[in-house]
């Protein structure tokens, strides 16, 4: 049953159904999927998914905007957004999953998966050298919850394994690189790169050529390995494929894109050295999300601080 006498919410989605978002809130929570009017003096907390550009200016009184994805650049593609607290989306199951996705990946890149697929469908009996572990690096590049959690399965499994965050970070077991002078040694000697940056002005189109020419060329695996599951717009898709075709890069894992879905014209499909997953590495599952964002509102009607906030200036 609603309670009118809490805080109101708007519910702004764009991209997929939102009734299982409705159903969830709505049980705490008086919400709407549109605001009343052309302002709506009523509407508290806005949770929001690519909401349609100037709704949230339209809300004098809103106090909270919660993201329902891990990243929040589909807020600030809204020049309109109020300057109100932001918070992301922090779940244990979004976590594992994209733990899950990370070490999926790079086990398969480890493991000439791709190789043993293409032998199959030749029926060829071949066991190529197969490198340990901790020959192997992978270097994570994004350093927060998502990164760190990947990076001690991946200790555990024996990986050597390098980070790389805007800023400095220690974290037990891993060699961290931050900035922009700690990037390309940080490259030179990574494997298997796995992008987790969130997507911010300074990181659009950072997974570039250059960016994977300066990858460890000579290492065990016989060239180095992308794994892109943070955001699409990191990637520039035509220097992937060239350094596919150039040799600079052995094998890429893609689970966002520049567009999407991905166009089915896209050479990505059919490219023998790619491996593609529609955006599914963690996907938002409402049943785990809804009760933070519900928990999160309570406590700040009791005049608690709120967590996972947005710092507007990094842009995540």
């Amino acid at each position: 049953m609603s309670t009118p006498q809490r805080g109101r919410v708007l519910l702004s989605v764009t991209g997929f159904n939102p009734q299982r978002w409705y159903d969830l809130l709505s049980q705490e929570r008086d919400v709407v999927l549109e605001p009343d009017g052309a302002e709506d003096p009523s509407i508290d907390y806005a949770v929001v998914w690519k909401q349609q550009p100037g709704v949230l200016a339209k809300l004098p009184n809103l106090k909270v905007i919660f993201s329902i994805g891990a990243g929040v650049d589909h807020i600030f593609n809204d020049d309109q957004v109020p300057d109100v607290p932001i918070v992301r989306v922090v779940a244990e199951n979004l976590t594992q999953y994209m733990c899950e996705y990370v070490n999926w990946r790079v086990l398969d890149h480890h493991r000439q998966g791709a190789l043993y697929r293409t032998q199959q469908t030749k029926k060829v009996w071949h066991e190529p050298r197969q490198p340990p572990a901790n020959e192997v690096s992978v270097g994570i590049m994004g350093l927060g919850q998502l990164g760190t959690r990947a990076a001690g399965a991946l200790l555990a499994l024996g990986f050597s394994v390098n980070g790389w965050s805007r800023t400095p970070k220690e974290i037990d077991g891993i060699a961290s690189y931050h900035g922009e002078d700690g990037l390309t040694p940080f490259l030179n000697a990574t494997d298997i790169l796995v992008v987790l940056l969130p997507l911010t002005p300074a990181t659009d189109g950072i997974v570039n050529y250059g960016l994977l020419s300066r990858l460890r060329q000579d290492g065990p695996l016989g060239g180095p390995c992308l794994i892109n599951a943070g955001r699409g717009k990191l990637q520039r898709e035509a220097d992937i494929l060239r350094a596919l075709e150039d040799g600079v890069l052995k094998e890429a894992s893609l689970d966002v894109f520049e567009s999407e879905p991905l166009a089915s014209e896209s050479p990505l499909w059919e490219h023998p050295r790619v491996f593609v997953t529609p955006h599914a590495a963690a996907t938002s599952d409402p049943a785990h999300l809804a009760p933070p964002m519900l928990r999160q509102m309570d406590a700040f009607e009791r005049g608690e601080p709120l967590e996972n906030l947005v710092d507007r200036k990094a842009g995540y």
